[in-house]
């Protein structure tokens, strides 16, 4: 698509310089599509990846950000940018393409599960226990067990604040459940904003009760969350690494490999490879227990 093709989706908004794009994201967004993005603060400049190509953003950053990329000008990029999202959501040609459920052999599913009839696929010998709701867009690897009242594949918490109501703003993207995960019950994991992007399960995750993962999210093999945990959309956590009960994670987060988060704990911050952390906000474990020693 071209942005003078799109221009009419956009209310009072003008192209200072044509460009080409394949799809909509953030500013920070890695992926292999060519993205159109929103700029409204010269200090995110810095952070556009490679694969931006498009910009929709203000008259005062135009001139610097036309010398590399196709641009539309707004009085309110970021609103525009999400208007635009939902109205491209509505066009065949962008969201993906549908087809036919499938279902792999030897798999167990409880008569009251709801799997949608589109856009879902389920490997062999899968256990889907009563209750659960599976949304389009979904991929379930072999030998996953999805315990009773999870919902697979819903809408995430994604809406924007217009002059005179809050607009909702829809998820076109999709989750992949990776081979051997278990899922226990009453968990939800929303599925991802961007038709390109995904909400991810490692192989051999082991996930507990009542344990939300928000639109997204990155998990890597072999970890294990903890139940009441909640992970803030599009944060990544890396392979082998434990959640403790409750853990509250903030959204748009990069979390190395074999971290330990203790119960309880509030992360804000990026961890690197093999640390553990503790606390509200989480610091060095060593360094909170010593804290709380130190007032005890």
């Amino acid at each position: 698509m071209r942005l003078t093709e799109i221009l009419s989706l956009i209310s009072n908004g003008d192209v200072i310089k044509d460009g080409e794009f394949t799809s909509l994201g953030l500013a920070v967004s890695k992926c292999d599509e060519k993205l159109l993005t929103f700029i409204e603060n010269e200090k995110y400049i810095s952070s556009l990846r490679e694969n931006i190509s498009c910009v929709i953003t203000t008259e005062e950053l135009s001139e610097v950000l036309k010398e590399k990329y196709g641009v539309i000008l707004s009085k309110n990029p970021r609103l525009d940018y999400f208007k635009l999202h939902n109205k491209l959501a509505g066009n065949k040609d962008y969201i993906r393409k549908s087809f036919d459920t499938i279902i792999g052999d030897e798999c167990s599913i409880s008569n009251s599960a709801v799997i949608s009839e589109k856009n879902v696929v389920i490997g062999k010998n899968v256990k889907i226990e009563e209750f659960v709701v599976i949304r389009e867009n979904t991929i379930i690897g072999d030998n996953v067990v999805i315990r009773s009242g999870c919902i697979l594949g819903g809408e995430g918490f994604e809406f924007k604040r217009t002059d005179d109501t809050i607009m909702n703003v829809i998820h076109c993207g999709g989750v992949i459940i990776e081979n051997n995960v278990e899922i226990q019950y009453n968990t939800c994991i929303d599925k991802a904003l961007y038709t390109w992007d995904n909400t991810i399960i490692g192989e051999y995750t082991k996930i507990d009760n009542l344990v939300h993962l928000e639109h997204g999210v990155k998990i890597g093999e072999r970890c294990m969350i903890a139940s009441n945990t909640v992970i803030g959309g599009r944060t990544v956590v890396g392979e082998e690494s434990w959640i403790g009960l409750g853990a509250i994670i903030s959204n748009g987060l990069v979390l190395g490999n074999k971290i330990s988060i203790s119960l309880g704990s509030v992360v804000t911050k990026n961890l690197a490879d093999n640390e553990k952390v503790s606390g509200n906000f989480a610091i060095n474990h060593d360094k909170y227990i010593n804290f709380i020693k130190s007032i005890r």
